[in-house]
C-alpha cells in the first residue's frame, strides 16, 4: 500500500470501529434492516457518496465514479443479524433480546463504509466506477437477499465487471486472509420429512406402523448417500438437525418430522445426492408401511471464486499483510454465491481470531467475538483490491 493510502486508513479506522460497535448494539434480523439501511444512507451522505435504494426492501447501492473512464468493480457487505441471545459482556452488546450480530455482518458493513470513504477521496486516481453493495437478508436461507437485489435491478444501470465480498473468519489469525481459486463455500439445501403411519399402544406394536422405528432407520440410511453413493473425494454432508414425534412413553405416534441440511460443492454431486435422498426416504417409508411427505428447499449454490480475480485479491492481500496461506474450503453456505453465478469475482475470508484462541467462539454462537484489530486491515483490502482490479481492467482494455 502507498503511504497516502495507509494514512487514509489510519484516519478512518476509529470511525470503522465506532460504526461496527453501533451496529452491533442495534442489530436487525433478515428483511427487517430498516434502521440499518437508514444509518448506511446517512453515512454515505456524510461521506459525499451517491447512492440508490429500493433493492430487496432495505438494500443500498453506493456509487463512486472515478474521474477517469473505465470498468466497474463492486464490493459487497451483508447487513442482517441472527435470532440469537447474545451472551457476551463487552460494553457494546446487543440492545435487543434474541437478536445478535453473531456472524460479523456488523463488521462487514462498517469496513465497506470505511472503504467507501477512502475510495471517495481517491476519485481522481480511479479508472472507472466502484459500487458499494449493502445487502440485506443474507441469513434468510434458502431465499436470501442477493437474488432479490439482482431481480430488483441493483446492477441495471452499472453492471460490475468484477465483484468481491469479504467475511470475518474466526479460525484465522487476526488480519490473515483466506483466498481460494475456486470452491470457497458450499451449497446449502434444507429439507423436512414427515413420516406418517398408524399409531397405537406401546405394548401392541403389531397393531401399528411404527414411524419412530422408520425414522431411526431413515436417519442411518441417509448417511449411506455420502459413504456409498458419492465420490469419496468430493466433500458433502447430510445432517439431521431436529426430530419431533410422540407425546408419551407408552404411545407409538402416528407421525414423526425430521429436519436437516445438505451441504455440497459440486453441482453434479448436489444433483446426485438429491436424487438418492428422495429414493432412500421413500423406500424406507415403504418398507415400514409408512408415508413420507418431503419438502426439499434448494438453498444457496456453492460459492465458487474466479481464479483470475482470486489471484488479484491474493496479490492485494500480500501488499497489506504479506503471504496468504492456503486454506481449505468450508461447507457453510453464503448468499454471495448468487452474485458469483452472474458475475466473475472472489469471496475472501478475513482472520478475526481473538487474542486467546482457546476462547474463540465460532460464527453463529452466542459468545461470538471478533478481534477489532482486523477491521482496518479488512478495510485496506477492500480499497486495495478495488484499485488493483480497476487498474488491471484498464490495462486489459488498452492491450
Amino acid at each position: 500500500m502507498t503511504n497516502v493510502l495507509k494514512e487514509q486508513i489510519r484516519e478512518i479506522q476509529d470511525d470503522v470501529i465506532r460504526i461496527r460497535r453501533y451496529l452491533h448494539q442495534n442489530p436487525e434480523l433478515s428483511n427487517h434492516e430498516a434502521a440499518t439501511s437508514r444509518f448506511i444512507q446517512e453515512k454515505l451522505t456524510e461521506y459525499g457518496i451517491a447512492f440508490q435504494t429500493g433493492y430487496a426492501k432495505h438494500g443500498v447501492l453506493g456509487i463512486i465514479k472515478g474521474t477517469q473512464p473505465g470498468k466497474v468493480v463492486a464490493l459487497r457487505a451483508d447487513m442482517d443479524a441472527l435470532p440469537i441471545q447474545e451472551l457476551n459482556d463487552h460494553p457494546f452488546t446487543s440492545n435487543y433480546a434474541n437478536v445478535m450480530h453473531a456472524c460479523g455482518h456488523d463488521a462487514h458493513t462498517a469496513m465497506l463504509l470505511g472503504a467507501g470513504h477512502v475510495l471517495q477521496q481517491m476519485r481522481e486516481q480511479l479508472k472507472g466506477t466502484i459500487l458499494l453493495v449493502f445487502q440485506p437478508a443474507e441469513e434468510d436461507s434458502p431465499n436470501g437477499g442477493s437474488k432479490v437485489m439482482l431481480d430488483d435491478g441493483v446492477f441495471a444501470e452499472y453492471t460490475p465487471d468484477v465483484i468481491y465480498g469479504q467475511h470475518v473468519w474466526p479460525d484465522l489469525p487476526v488480519g490473515q486472509f483466506g483466498i481460494r481459486d475456486k470452491e470457497m463455500m458450499g451449497a446449502s439445501d434444507r429439507f423436512e420429512i414427515t413420516l406418517s403411519g398408524k399409531g397405537g399402544h406401546a405394548s401392541m406394536p403389531h397393531q401399528t406402523n411404527d414411524v419412530m422405528v422408520a425414522a431411526g432407520h431413515l436417519i442411518t440410511s441417509l448417511q449411506t448417500i455420502v459413504s456409498r453413493s458419492l465420490d469419496p473425494l468430493e466433500a458433502s454432508v447430510v445432517t439431521i438437525g431436529t426430530i419431533h414425534g410422540g407425546e408419551a412413553a407408552n404411545i407409538i405416534p402416528n407421525q414423526v418430522t425430521l429436519e436437516g441440511s445438505i451441504r455440497t460443492y459440486s453441482p453434479i454431486i448436489r444433483k446426485r445426492l438429491k436424487e438418492r435422498f428422495f429414493t432412500i426416504t421413500n423406500q424406507v417409508a415403504q418398507v415400514f408401511e409408512a408415508k413420507a411427505a418431503i419438502t426439499y428447499l434448494d438453498g444457496y449454490p456453492a460459492t465458487i471464486n474466479t481464479p483470475k480475480w482470486a489471484n488479484v485479491a491474493r496479490l492485494a492481500a500480500q501488499k497489506i499483510n504479506g503471504e496468504t496461506p492456503n486454506v481449505s474450503p468450508s461447507l457453510a453456505g453464503e448468499d454471495f454465491s448468487r452474485f458469483l453465478e452472474n458475475y466473475p469475482g472472489t469471496f475472501i475470508w478475513l482472520g478475526t481470531q481473538i487474542d486467546i484462541p482457546e476462547e474463540q467462539a465460532p460464527l453463529h454462537d452466542a459468545h461470538f467475538k471478533l478481534n477489532e484489530r482486523a477491521l482496518p486491515i479488512g478495510t485496506s483490502l477492500l480499497v486495495q483490491v478495488a484499485i488493483d482490479t480497476l487498474e488491471k481492467l484498464a490495462k486489459e482494455e488498452n492491450e
